[in-house]
């Protein structure tokens, strides 16, 4: 591990100029190629860098590339979603298994370590430690001024890497609490030093956002696409202001940190630059191309660097996929009915017998289940014989392990599975989330007039067109919860919504449930069983997850997190 820190953190050793050149066709596919042919080709001085503007370029889209997220495989594929109450990391029981059942450990972290990226090697693909991306970000601000190319280029790439830099301290006190600041480049000595408060860094995080939204423009062409905005660094600061303002981090529920969360998610709103998209499934795909709901989202392309296969991890077992990451009865439960009802409201009309019919419009579009269409037929979980299930005569190995397959996300049209995976994007931020913040953060305020107008903009949604929240007090917040539930599923929110809203305790303390689903070989008939999966546990300390026990043994000063020691 020292031998990856020496790497990470000596200020000499510069990212190697062949990564950044693939880095910068990698990841937004926007310089100049002929780059390429600059001498000398095979080393540089850091003066180099910030003098070529090609280089500068593929030094700050390498810093992209650092910024970890949502498709890494960090103890399971979309590992946060499978630390909660959405989804089961198939084969990794013996690593997070601990964790869900509330035996976190600073030794024994697996999934929860985006302090150190679990110990995989900067080589590694799915290297998950924001501190990576931070130094990066202080490399650059430690010599931006000197550069003597041209300013407008240089503020905005500035503008970029602030709010990367912002971005990843925001992750690091969201998991963590208060952490080291550092603004300079660092080293592994550095690490002999206390960690600054929470309120210190979040102050750090809306500072560098405000600069951020100063420099950066409104909008790029064609090739510039997924690079950062001002719109990404407002709708960022909104997030930031919303967990502020969230009872974790605002016990004395302070009036006005909810009202700056309104008025930045507001901002963002009458910018009038964006729109939700008229098909939820098509949101996250990658032939949908980049539409008008995606703020900030990170592409790929998997034949210079194939670093996502989610159509080989997520397709069920029958199209031999790995069946991985498989949604769990929990979430499925939670999904409304078309009549807008919670399946245990006995007006519903949910038949636990037939459990898949008339459901929110987007539990079709973000699960698979028994009978769901599926490319040339229909899913069969079922036993005995499912073509899906343990005793499929294909690939049984790669069942779900819950009865259900992820749907969001993946393509049905891919068909070749060994190499044909779509370059599907990770979107950071959309618009629905804006939405969404800003109708919890105007309750909170007060307004439950707007709160409900913005949650019904969600249902609205063409091809969702739910019936529209009209409900007050509690019963409004409960519909305000379990809306982002189903909305923002799998996409990490989740993770951070029960623990700042303090209800973590409660709702991650449910053991994960499956379904069961036994066919009659004569009669055809399915009876559905929900059965007890893996079994959970959360307490009060686990709010925030513990710092690595060799960066403790490591730094004298970095203080653990309470209950942890």
């Amino acid at each position: 591990m020292k031998e990856i820190y020496r790497h990470l953190f000596d200020r000499k050793n510069l990212i190697l100029i062949s990564v950044l050149f693939i880095s910068s066709m990698f990841i937004l596919v926007s310089c100049d190629k002929n780059f390429l042919d600059i001498t000398p080709k095979d080393s540089f001085t850091e003066a180099a860098v910030f003098e070529d503007p090609a280089l500068l370029e593929a030094f700050v889209n390498y810093t992209y590339r650092l910024t970890p997220h949502g498709y890494q495989e960090m103890g399971g594929l979309l590992p946060l979603a499978t630390l909660v109450d959405e989804a089961h990391s198939k084969g990794n029981v013996a690593t997070l298994g601990p964790i869900l059942a509330g035996n976190i450990r600073p030794d024994n972290m697996h999934a929860l370590d985006v302090w150190t990226g679990a110990g995989q090697s900067l080589s590694s693909r799915n290297y998950r430690s924001y501190w990576t991306p931070i130094k990066q970000c202080n490399e650059f601000m430690s010599k931006v001024a000197d550069s003597k190319l041209d300013q407008e280029l240089l503020t905005r790439y500035t503008g970029e890497i602030k709010m990367l830099r912002a971005y990843s301290y925001f992750q690091l006190i969201n998991h963590f609490g208060g952490v080291p600041l550092f603004t300079k480049p660092f080293t592994l000595d550095d690490w002999q030093v206390p960690r600054n408060s929470y309120d210190e860094v979040m102050e750090f995080v809306l500072d560098e956002l405000d600069d951020a939204i100063d420099m950066l423009p409104l909008s790029y062409d064609g090739k510039n696409l997924y690079r950062l905005t001002k719109g990404a660094a407002m709708a960022l600061k909104a997030r930031a202001l919303l967990y502020y303002a969230s009872p974790l981090n605002n016990p004395s529920n302070d009036q006005s940190r909810w009202q700056a969360a309104a008025d930045a998610a507001k901002a963002v709103i009458d910018l009038d630059l964006y729109e939700l998209y008229p098909d939820y499934e098509g949101i996250f795909l990658e032939k949908t191309g980049y539409h008008p709901e995606i703020i900030w989202a990170r592409q790929f392309i998997h034949i210079i660097e194939p670093q996502v296969y989610l159509e080989r991890r997520l397709f069920p077992n029958g199209w031999l996929g790995h069946g991985h990451t498989p949604p769990i009865q929990n979430l499925v439960d939670d999904y409304e009915m078309t009549n807008g009802k919670k399946i245990n409201d006995p007006d519903s009309g949910y038949d636990p017998q037939n459990p898949y019919v008339d459901r929110d419009p987007r539990f079709y579009a973000t699960i698979l289940f028994d009978g769901a269409p599926f490319k040339d037929r229909t899913l069969e979980t079922f036993t005995p014989g499912g073509l899906d299930s343990f005793e499929s005569p294909i690939s049984s190995w790669n069942a779900s392990e819950t009865g259900y397959n992820m749907r969001k996300f993946i393509d049905e049209d891919v068909d070749d599975i060994g190499s044909g995976n779509t370059n599907a994007p990770w979107i950071y931020i959309r618009y629905a989330e804006v939405l969404l913040n800003y109708a919890e953060a105007m309750y909170n305020t007060g307004d439950e007039d707007v709160c409900r107008e913005y949650i019904n903009k969600i249902r609205n949604r063409p091809g969702v067109e739910m019936p529209p929240v009209t409900e007050s007090g509690e019963a409004l917040w409960d519909r305000l919860v379990n809306e982002r539930r189903i909305e923002l599923v799998f996409e990490e929110h989740r993770f951070f919504d029960v623990r700042r809203w303090k209800i973590a305790k409660e709702v991650l303390s449910i053991d994960h449930t499956r379904m069961s689903i036994n066919k009659d070989t004569e009669t055809g008939e399915k009876t559905y069983t929900v059965l007890q999966h893996v079994p959970c546990n959360f307490e009060e300390h686990h709010y925030r997850s513990p710092i690595p026990l060799e960066e403790i043994e490591k730094n004298p000063l970095l203080e653990q997190n309470p209950g942890y020691n």
